[in-house]
């Protein structure tokens, strides 16, 4: 597995941080962190301008076509930030669900949009009893003559605060499996509520007796439904490959500026274990996260396995590597104004999503068939 980078992937990584360095800089970031919703004001236009909403769908439906491997590449410098913001859960997640689940005619009615950034999605997945394994979907969609109608919860949705579009999760009465609903966000019934505190872009999702046509069904697709979460795993974890890399980053300069007894304080054992401990985590996520996306982007059969291997890597890494950026920094870390503490939010809000480590271990025995 080689890890440079080819032409086209060295071309998205300097837009990125072109645009990291001219439109998201620390200020910037803390100001998203206190309204999230104000990403949306010029810089979600910006990124769809560059054509970063439609890099994961075809050419087909008005994408770019990219490889896992190169919208990673582009994600991996957004996590530096950490850029907050709906581009992976719409462009990305539903995109891939959409694209495995969704019938020709869903397929060509709700990607252009998507690609070109005028319709923002949120995946409705988890309820209260949180859990990324399809048992845990509770909800029922009932039959309504042709129609369906959905009621219930659900919690720790992504990004639901920026959706034109929710796509639903739910079970059908009588039926077996799991379907995926489109569902209008502004339609009524429906009552989206930001948590606030230390989570990050994360809301409660109510729906009330909200009625869904026949055509934004995507019934009985619980394997495809998987299939498009396995596909997007991995660029989140790029996203938190990113993360590590900054806050290591931001550790390793500190520990050679920060002086104590007359000395920088990279200098002492200690410190130095801190930044082998972070750049170990980097290097952990890294390795899983490209080993991932080269067997997805080269159809290998065990490539579900590498992703789950990934997942739960990067998950602990991010974790990691932010706890012993805290470590170099002491009290300077905990300055909001310093940033560190973006990220230390961000690596405890993103450790669940998509499954946490023990499910995604779980998920591994199913793959190499150690469990029946």
């Amino acid at each position: 597995m080689d890890l440079s980078l080819n032409d086209t992937q060295q071309l998205i990584q300097d837009s990125a941080k072109d645009f990291m360095r001219g439109s998201c800089e620390r200020d910037v970031l803390l100001k998203f962190d206190r309204g999230p919703l104000t990403i949306m004001d010029k810089h979600w236009q910006q990124m769809s301008e560059m054509g970063w909403a439609g890099m994961a769908i075809p050419e087909e439906f008005g994408g770019s076509g990219n490889s896992l491997t190169d919208v990673a590449v582009l994600f991996e410098e957004l996590g530096t930030g950490p850029v907050p913001g709906p581009l992976f859960t719409s462009a990305v997640l539903c995109a891939r669900i959409i694209m495995e689940a969704g019938s020709a005619a869903q397929k060509k009615a709700l990607l252009p949009g998507i690609a070109s950034g005028k319709r923002i999605f949120s995946l409705a997945y988890t309820e209260v009893q949180y859990g990324w394994s399809p048992e845990r979907i509770k909800m029922k969609a009932k039959k309504s003559g042709s129609d369906y109608v959905l009621s219930g919860t659900k919690l720790f949705i992504e990004d639901a605060q920026y959706a034109t579009d929710l796509l639903v999760v739910a079970g059908v009465e009588g039926g077996a499996g799991l379907s995926v609903f489109r569902v209008d966000a502004k339609a009524a019934g429906v009552s989206v509520r930001p948590l606030t505190g230390f989570m990050v872009g994360q809301a409660e999702v109510i729906l009330k007796d909200v009625k869904v046509a026949a055509a934004d069904a995507m019934l009985n697709t619980g394997d495809q439904l998987a299939r498009g979460l396995v596909q997007a795993t991995p660029i989140l974890c790029a996203y938190k490959v990113g993360g590590c890399k900054r806050v290591y980053e931001m550790s390793l300069a500190y520990a050679g500026e920060r002086k104590q007894f007359n000395t920088v304080i990279g200098r002492f054992p200690r410190v130095q274990d801190h930044l082998i401990n972070a750049v170990n985590a980097l290097d952990a996520a890294r390795w899983t996260t490209y080993e991932a996306l080269w067997k997805l982007d080269s159809n290998m059969d065990d490539a579900a396995g590498s992703v789950h291997v990934a997942k739960a890597v990067s998950s602990e890494s991010y974790v990691r590597a932010t706890d012993m950026a805290h470590e170099v920094h002491a009290g300077m870390g905990v300055l909001r104004e310093y940033g560190l503490t973006l990220h230390t939010k961000m690596s405890r809000s993103l450790y669940h999503t998509l499954g946490s480590p023990r499910e995604h271990h779980r998920l591994l025995e199913h793959a190499l068939k150690l469990v029946a």
